[in-house]
């Protein structure tokens, strides 16, 4: 069974910045994509920036020009760099894997970081 593992999460001010990491293990065989999304309290969960294995990346609009996503094949590590943070980034950012591990691609989801912008 995959596993996508995140770390990054914390606090910061207004303003501040913050790189969360998300990496992919156990029967890796090749990643298609990946993407992160964020859910804040009582809101649904939304697709904030995708990245494919060839580098194509998108965004979604509330993020354009701030944040960045990266994917490290090597260690099948995708980066979300968060600059210019505001408060209403504040919630938990969830990996997203479009993964196989040999026979099919699945989805894969890791179990979330916090991210709190204080204002």
């Amino acid at each position: 069974q995959v596993q996508l593992v995140e770390t990054g999460g914390g606090l910061v001010q207004a303003g501040g910045s913050l790189r969360l990491s998300c990496t992919a293990s156990r029967n890796i065989f090749s990643i298609n994509a990946m993407g992160w999304y964020r859910q804040a309290p009582g809101k649904q969960r939304e697709l904030i920036a995708t990245i494919t294995s060839r580098s194509t990346t998108n965004y979604a609009d509330t993020v354009k020009g701030r944040f960045t996503i990266s994917l490290d094949n090597a260690r099948n590590t995708v980066y979300l760099q968060m600059n210019s943070l505001k408060p209403e980034d504040t919630a938990v950012y969830y990996c997203n894997g479009h993964i196989s591990t040999g026979r099919r691609y699945d989805f894969y989801w890791g179990q979330g970081t916090q991210v709190t912008v204080s204002s």
